[in-house]
């Protein structure tokens, strides 16, 4: 999976939104005004910020070479994911969802009524 199929998949939840709070170099998906993506487009290999579960964010980053801790981002809560193929593509799209739902596990129960 490459970055536009990857923006594109990010796109595709509910409420998802592009924004571009640090300035035009950083693209920033968020779900009722929070954070649960982020790349930089002109970096190569291209690379996603995701949320993830603290213990499940361990485990991937010791079995594959493209997830490592998040740059720039909170270590224990965000993973970095290199979009050079060494990360199977059903994966990114599941690490994807994640990343979503528990941002909208988080909001309070009236927004995230509103997502469905």
């Amino acid at each position: 999976m490459d970055l536009p199929d990857a923006i594109g998949f990010i796109l595709s939840f509910p409420g998802a939104e592009e924004t571009t709070p640090f300035g035009p170099e950083v693209l920033v998906y968020k779900v009722a005004g929070k954070m649960f993506a982020l790349t930089v487009p002109d970096d190569f290999p291209a690379r996603l910020n995701l949320k993830c579960d603290p213990e499940r964010a361990v485990d991937l980053r010791d079995r594959y070479e493209g997830i490592t801790p998040g740059y720039h981002m909170n270590k224990r809560h965000w993973n970095t994911v290199r979009l050079d193929g060494s990360v199977p593509g059903d994966l990114l799209r599941d690490l994807i969802g994640h990343s979503y739902e528990l941002v909208v596990a988080s909001l309070p129960r009236v927004k995230r009524e509103g997502l469905e």
